[in-house]
């Protein structure tokens, strides 16, 4: 039997080291998150093998003073928290004391500083935990952090490291999002003595695009749209992808919470639920999304290395996420697109509004006659009635119109195939996938008419009773009267059972048992839940299609003119239900490119 005793401090700081160092990145990140809380405005990060061999940091931050350099390298030592009512309104990247110490323990480091109030910098080297003397050395105002042969005494950590390419393109990725962070900050990185990236300071909103371009691609500004919104004490903002520049992996994807880059599933969710109705399957959205809030209101002490934080008002945060953007993505219209300098949209309160008076100012003879979408004219199972194959419409000529005058999709000049619209707007050629555009305005209206007309309810002939988990059961309790605005009932009836007495009329036929429990999983995860309303749009999403204009069928010039103008005036009209693209603008220089014009 082994005796309970003391560890000693080196082997200490070795088993920090394997909780907060991953791989060579995790000191990258450390190190440069603390130059960032010491004020520095440019950032130097030189790599050498992989971070294997080398990995220095320079800032010109304030600097740390002579007497202080042994404590930076101590355990549990810090200048970023003094008490516990710190340690509850946590402002700074880093604050556990144990990085430098922890770091030095399992490489051959040197910190060298000169205080900004100082005229001498000093020095300190630690070689596998023994610390040396500290003594003067040349160095401007800042510090520099040098850390060589990673895990050199620790053999078992060392051979876990991956090739140089690998570890790398970590710290790469790594920087990126720092530098997404702090955009008023300059970072310059080398490998190998060879410069790899700079990223000068943004001064303003557009420098700031720029560095998002450098990072997401040059495609993404002009593929954005603008966000900013505050309410209860929360503020978003930055930008978010269109559904339509989607991508394969969610490798694009930047949140920060008050400067913080984090990875958390209350996030994902709202994240997620947003795009819900725009995005195609398999598909994963692009944003780079700014959090602020009291710190109060975020513990960020959940994950030694500082990925995840737990948000005290974990529903609230989620309701205004999800809100903020799906309310932004429904503002994007067919015949939206990037500003000049490749600048993203705006969401801005007034744009349905706005948007919808454009679509309507057009002369009468261009308003939706046989393809109209009023749901309320009749019920919804006569729906596809309303699109009758006959029509006393004729063709018109397309009105004059003034210079700037010409609507956002333009004026429709033919049909290709009976199944593309062909238009000529201010910027070109406009081609538009008819039933995709079709059925988009057909699934919107139809949800519109479900929203402003009461939920029927359809009672169960015999109520089913359920086993559920009691932190379920107590959520159907807690939500009861919001379940049942949408249709569902459901009863508290044990400590861990329910009983289901009513469900949505829209979703007669449904697995009941599995959709309460989808239901309540939801509830007692995230305090609330969409899935009812996602089972029925899907349901109304089948409907739209089959009650869309199919390919194959002609059109006339008045309907195909109607139909750009509803897509102009329709919410998310710029994909279809399905994710697809509805449209796509060819502005003349592409038109040129493609005859080769001008060469």
């Amino acid at each position: 039997m082994t005796f309970i005793r003391l560890l000693p401090p080196d082997l200490i700081n070795q088993i920090a080291a394997g909780e907060v160092i991953e791989r060579a990145s995790s000191v990258v990140k450390e190190l440069v998150e603390n130059s960032l809380d010491a004020g520095a405005t440019r950032i130097e990060v030189d790599i050498e093998a992989g971070g294997a061999r080398l990995i220095r940091v320079r800032d010109d931050g304030s600097g740390i003073p002579a007497d202080e350099l042994p404590l930076a390298v101590a355990s549990h030592a810090t200048s970023k928290i003094g008490s516990f009512d710190d340690l509850e309104h946590v402002a700074s990247m880093g604050f556990r004391g144990e990085a430098l110490a922890s770091v030095s323990s399992v490489s051959r480091f040197a910190l060298t500083s000169r205080a900004r109030e100082h005229e001498a910098a000093f020095r300190i080297e630690v070689d596998g935990g023994k610390l040396q003397a500290t003594r003067p050395a040349q160095h401007p105002r800042g510090t520099s952090v040098e850390i060589r042969d990673l895990f050199y005494n620790v053999p078992a950590r060392r051979k876990f490291m991956r090739a140089e390419r690998t570890e790398f393109a970590h710290i790469d990725d790594l920087l990126k999002s720092l530098a997404l962070a702090r955009g008023a900050v300059e970072f310059r990185l080398s490998h190998n003595g060879k410069p790899v990236r700079i990223w000068k300071a943004a001064r303003d909103e557009h420098t700031a695009l720029q560095r998002v371009a450098d990072v997401l691609g040059p495609d993404f500004p002009g593929q954005s749209l603008r966000v900013d919104h505050a309410m209860a004490g929360l503020h978003l903002s930055g930008w978010v992808g269109l559904p339509t520049a989607a991508r394969s992996q969610p490798d694009a994807q930047y949140f920060y919470v008050n400067g913080r880059l984090v990875r958390d599933r209350i996030v994902a969710h709202a994240v997620r639920q947003a795009y819900a109705d725009v995005l195609f399957h398999g598909r994963h959205a692009a944003f780079v999304l700014y959090l602020e809030l009291d710190p109060a209101g975020v513990d960020v002490n959940v994950h030694p290395a500082k990925h995840e934080v737990r948000f005290r008002e974990q529903r609230l945060v989620h309701d205004f996420l999800f809100r903020t953007l799906h309310e932004a993505l429904a503002q994007t219209r067919a015949g939206m697109t990037g500003l000049p300098m490749g600048e993203p949209m705006t969401a801005s309160a007034d744009a349905p509004r706005a948007a919808a008076n454009a679509a309507q100012a057009w002369p009468s003879q261009f308003n939706q006659s046989r393809l109209s979408l009023g749901v309320r004219d009749a019920p919804l199972a006569d729906y596809a009635a309303l699109l009758g194959e006959s029509s006393s419409a004729q063709a018109v000529a397309m009105p004059a119109a003034e210079e700037g005058e010409v609507p956002p999709l333009g004026f429709a000049i033919a049909q290709l195939k009976s199944i593309f619209v062909l238009a000529e707007n201010a910027h070109g050629l406009v081609l538009v996938d008819m039933h995709a555009a079709h059925e988009r305005i057909t699934y919107e209206r139809l949800k519109s008419g479900r929203a402003t007309s009461n939920l029927r309810s359809q009672v169960l002939l015999v109520p089913l009773s359920l086993a559920v988990s009691a932190r379920e059961a107590a959520a159907a309790e807690e939500h009861a009267e919001a379940l049942a605005a949408w249709g569902l009932e459901l009863s508290r009836s044990g400590p861990g059972s329910i009983v289901v007495r009513r469900i949505p009329a829209l979703l007669e036929g449904a697995d009941v048992a599995q959709l309460s429990r989808d239901v309540l999983s939801e509830l007692a995860q995230h305090g609330s839940s969409r899935r009812l309303q996602e089972l029925e749009n899907e349901l109304l999403s089948t409907m739209a299609c089959h009650g869309s204009v199919r390919a194959g069928r002609r059109l006339t010039m008045p309907e195909m003119n109607a139909l750009l103008r509803e897509m102009e005036a329709t919410e998310r009209s710029g994909q279809c239900n399905h994710g697809r693209p509805t449209w796509v603008q060819l502005s003349l220089a592409e038109l040129d490119r493609l005859f080769m014009r001008g060469r």
